[in-house]
């Protein structure tokens, strides 16, 4: 199961009660669906779920059946079709449209005028025309129409409520996208989908975790890599002065400190600083080192 289908499942076992909310999301399912047009209304969906719920809405929110709907039980692509010119009819009318008129599509603000109807409007919008990636990939979801009006209000709507999207067009179609986590975790907790708004956020906290212990393991790489170099340059230093017969003229402090890096060049600073008795600081053992090596480097 994909995670689109796994949210619309959860968004399935919504009741559908107040009138206006049904409305509302049945709206949003036809500005977003297959076809709306004055000749006909067209719903096709894979989602068995889904497909349970469409006859319930539809009846709680125009009082009507669908004129051609799948059988019980049926799989794959599954058609809801509504072709009688009364029931077309009153749906428009019902939704704000004039039915004598050629019916362009928009959203009618009117009908969403309460909080609780543009979270079931959204809700509709998302189960005709929404897909969302899986987080644990990428975050990304989108709604798709082919309605270039209603898309342009869409945004308009999402904005308002505290939601700016994007927008693109793919393929003659208009897309309105999330992906940002944080904005898709709020939509899906508006539309009513909490368990899916959580995974969305647990998948974010996962990565942010790995990530973060990437970023230490490769920063304690690079620190023993670069440890690793200086204490080579070290010994090199040692070995070319004591090769020329000058490490024996240097002051007593450097001769310890080039005995002690000589026998222990595994240490760090803090360690090979411990080994001097009495243990002297790093910033100390730091500075004889450099002198033993810009000695080196003067030969």
């Amino acid at each position: 199961m994909s995670f689109s289908f796994d949210t619309k499942n959860e968004l399935c076992r919504l009741p559908v009660q107040r009138l206006c909310c049904a409305r509302a999301e049945a709206y949003g399912i036809l500005l977003y669906c297959n076809t709306f047009q004055s000749a006909e209304v067209r719903v096709v969906t894979e989602n068995p779920n889904f497909a349970a719920r469409l006859p319930r809405l539809f009846h709680r929110a125009f009082g009507l059946r669908f004129d051609r709907q799948p059988e019980p039980g049926a799989a794959g692509k599954l058609v809801f079709q509504i072709t009688e010119r009364k029931k077309l009819d009153h749906i428009t009318n019902t939704l704000g449209f004039d039915p004598r008129q050629n019916l362009v599509l928009h959203i009618n603000f009117a009908m969403l005028e309460e909080d609780c109807c543009r979270a079931a409007f959204l809700r509709g919008v998302f189960f005709a025309g929404g897909s969302i990636t899986d987080p644990l990939k990428r975050y990304h979801l989108e709604l798709t129409t082919s309605h270039g009006q209603v898309s342009r209000e869409l945004e308009v709507l999402l904005r308002e409520s505290g939601y700016p999207p994007k927008s693109v067009t793919r393929n003659g179609s208009f897309v309105t996208y999330f992906k940002q986590s944080d904005q898709i975790e709020d939509f899906l907790t508006l539309i009513g989908a909490p368990v899916a708004s959580m995974n969305v956020m647990t998948a974010k906290m996962e990565k942010d975790l790995r990530n973060s212990v990437n970023r230490r393991l490769n920063c304690d790489s690079a620190n023993v890599d670069k440890a690793v170099s200086a204490a080579q340059e070290q010994l090199e230093a040692i070995r070319k002065l004591d090769a020329a017969g000058l490490l024996e003229k240097q002051p007593e402090k450097l001769r310890q400190t080039a005995a002690l890096r000589a026998a222990s060049p595994e240490l760090t600073l803090s360690e090979l600083a411990e080994e001097f008795d009495p243990p002297v600081t790093k910033s100390c053992l730091n500075h004889r080192l450099r002198k033993l090596v810009e000695l080196a480097k003067n030969l």
